[in-house]
């Protein structure tokens, strides 16, 4: 499964490193189209004034050709009048005219051709920029959505396979209780139940035998490893699901719990506030199970050597915090074991509550557990 959530992280972001690649390449075009709008803008004002100065150039080589055919037609009307050189003269001067203003109208002709290919270029580059600015802007929005929504599918997937696996857990934990409740109740009550049949045959032989003193002294062992086997049958009934749960409610089962826990753990604090009206079953199970899992881990996991227990229960909610001064740990680092955490979270999110741990490495950890409760529904029946 680890294996599936690398390759599916691999996947996402090859996808989102295409798009930002994409996005940058758009952007680039973007730019280029930019610098050329430019380059083309100062060339258009250059032939802009080149055309203006061309035309005048045209238009007074026009008046000037004008005049020159007039002189030459005169010239041509009184040939006699002008000598052969004259004639040559105003002839080719006629002619050069003619040729200056026909170049110069050509000039006119490119210079002009070229400035409306250059206005023609430059509102096609200035349409391209707006569009790749549009797809920047949209292409900006998927990557949004992109880094955003995979997230979220990614941590619904690691999600999917962090329940499925803690799921395979609780089964493992489930047959691994049922080994344990075997081994104890062989080794225990069993055992326990087998010593007792044999002493009371001791007795039954030693009292028929005449010896009463031996047969009362029997009896007593037996009172003794009976009680014995009642203690220890009551410790396994209570480890399964304590009987003062139901019969003495949430803070007198805390209490007595945290009594058991005296040899291992001397300075566990308990402070609560609360009505006397009890919470419904499922409620305070659910409760009581949180803050031993919680115990259990800061004298486990973290080495704590005080451990504080604090109960709120209101009208409309439960808030529990425990705080430990253990060693902490690092929240970034997911350990692989964290499954009675997982278990916490499942249970308070079935009541629709809030689980807060706060830890630090070195700086103990805090557990912070708020559970609404239904108002019409939130007290034992």
């Amino acid at each position: 499964m680890k294996h599936t959530d690398r390759t599916l992280d691999y996947i996402i972001d090859e996808m989102i490193d295409t798009v930002k690649n994409s996005k940058d390449e758009i952007f680039e075009i973007a730019e280029d189209s930019r610098k050329e709008y430019q380059t083309l803008e100062q060339e258009l004002a250059v032939l802009k004034e080149d055309v203006a100065v061309v035309i005048d150039e045209g238009d007074a080589l026009e008046k000037k050709v004008k005049l020159a055919r007039k002189k030459l037609a005169e010239v041509s009307k009184n040939f006699k009048e002008y000598s052969e050189e004259k004639i040559r003269e105003v002839y080719d001067q006629a002619h050069q005219l003619q040729t200056d203003l026909v170049v110069t109208r050509d000039k006119e002709k490119v210079l002009r051709d070229r400035r409306d290919e250059i206005e023609l270029r430059l509102k096609s580059i200035e349409q391209m920029v707006e569009r790749a600015e549009g797809l920047v802007g949209k292409i900006s929005i998927v990557l949004n959505y992109l880094n955003e929504d995979f997230q979220e599918v990614s941590d619904l997937i690691s999600d999917a396979y962090e329940k499925q696996e803690f799921g395979l857990k609780i089964i493992e934990a489930q047959e691994e209780e049922r080994r344990r409740l075997s081994r104890e109740m062989h080794d225990g009550p069993a055992q326990m139940l087998a010593n007792i049949m044999l002493r009371s045959e001791i007795v039954d032989r030693t009292f028929k035998k005449g010896d009463v003193d031996s047969a009362v002294r029997e009896m007593r062992n037996v009172r003794v490893m009976i009680r014995d086997s009642l203690y220890e049958v009551r410790r396994i009934i209570y480890d399964l699901r304590p009987m003062a749960l139901d019969d003495l409610g949430l803070i007198p089962t805390i209490k007595k719990y945290i009594r058991t826990l005296e040899d291992q753990h001397p300075n566990i604090r308990f402070q609560y506030q609360s009505s006397d009206e009890r919470l419904h079953s499922h409620y305070e199970v659910a409760l009581f199970r949180l803050i031993q899992e919680s115990i259990q881990n800061a004298i486990k996991h973290a080495e704590a050597k005080l451990i504080l227990v604090e109960l709120d229960i209101s009208c409309d909610r439960v808030v529990a915090t425990i705080t430990d001064n253990g060693k902490g740990f690092e929240q970034s680092e997911k350990k692989d074991k964290s499954f009675g955490i997982i278990g916490m979270h499942e249970r308070v999110d079935i009541l629709g509550g809030d689980l807060d741990i706060t830890s630090k490495q070195g700086a103990g950890t805090r557990v912070n557990i708020t559970i609404p409760l239904e108002h019409d529904n939130n007290t034992a029946n």
